[in-house]
């Protein structure tokens, strides 16, 4: 069992560990991770495995964060997954969430958003983060609005891909 890195009322957030593979693999082929975040490839456990050693894990020890397990403080139940993400194609860190739609609209998202750009402010020291979404989320937008984040503009991550909406939060130094 991992540590938690992060906790809230209702939330527990912790590293991802192989044994949350089962898991992964069902939130990365729900419909909407599909259409909202995009297609990881994901299809077998193995490959939920890969991706948790390929992506968080080893964002954890490059960067000292990367995306966390969001589950439930009173039993354990696994509900999405929350943190902070260093992509190429971004000159900031951006925050990432995604939860099975059966807990949406609870203000989970919004409650581990909080705690982890906290985190990120507090204790990895950074001044700026942001987040992109697909213009059409409207649900994340209002997370991201409800977090403080601002939008900014429309961006493309690479040529091939569609434009995506740009927040960011800034604190002062």
């Amino acid at each position: 069992m991992s540590q938690t890195v992060v906790s809230t009322d209702r939330l527990a957030l912790r590293h991802l560990t192989e044994a949350d593979a089962d898991f992964i693999l069902r939130l990365l082929n729900e419909p909407s991770f599909l259409e909202f975040v995009g297609d990881k490839g994901v299809r077998t456990v193995e490959d939920a495995r890969a991706y948790i050693n390929d992506g968080p894990v080893e964002s954890y020890e490059k960067h000292g964060f990367g995306l966390y397990l969001v589950e439930l403080s009173h039993d354990g139940t696994p509900i999405g997954m929350c943190g902070l993400v260093k992509r190429d194609s971004l000159d900031d860190v951006d925050v990432g969430f995604a939860l099975l739609p059966e807990f949406w609209s609870q203000g989970y998202a919004v409650e581990a958003g909080q705690a982890v750009l906290d985190r990120g402010h507090g204790v990895h020291d950074l001044d700026r983060i942001v987040a992109i979404t697909a213009q059409h989320n409207e649900a994340s937008k209002r997370v991201l609005e409800r977090l403080g984040m601002v939008f900014e503009g429309l961006i493309r991550l690479s040529d091939e891909e569609d434009e995506i909406c740009l927040f960011s939060r800034a604190w002062e130094p």
